[in-house]
């Protein structure tokens, strides 16, 4: 049971990167899946997530309208499309399953991480 996240790179401010998270050993289709990051000495904050119960999604104030999240079921992956990046995004971004469908309580799977650095 596990969570992959890749995508993370060197781009600068302005520019895009989409993040993507394979699960295996489970059903990602009933699990709500969330996008952390982190930066060293920062609390872990939670970027994005994608409800399995009706697709619905939450977004972090600050990378409402850059970001956008979505899933495919059939390919067992969470996408997050990062689109006019900042050097405050910088950070290793993370996915987590939820407790269940929804986005709301406990994320109880994470990932290994994927740094994204964005500076010119």
């Amino acid at each position: 049971v596990q969570l992959q996240a890749s995508g993370g790179g060197l781009v600068q401010p302005g520019e895009s990167l989409r993040l993507s998270c394979v699960a295996s050993g489970f059903t990602l289709a009933f699990y709500g899946i969330a996008w952390f990051r982190q930066v060293p000495g920062k609390e872990r904050e939670r970027v994005s997530c994608i409800s399995a119960e009706d697709g619905s999604t939450y977004y972090l104030d600050s990378v409402k309208g850059r970001f956008t999240i979505s899933r495919d079921n059939g390919k067992q992956t969470v996408y997050l499309q990062m689109n006019s990046l900042k050097p405050e995004d910088t950070a290793v971004y993370y996915c987590a399953t939820a407790e269940g469908a929804s986005c709301h309580g406990q994320y109880d799977l994470y990932g290994q991480g994927t740094l994204v650095t964005v500076s010119s």
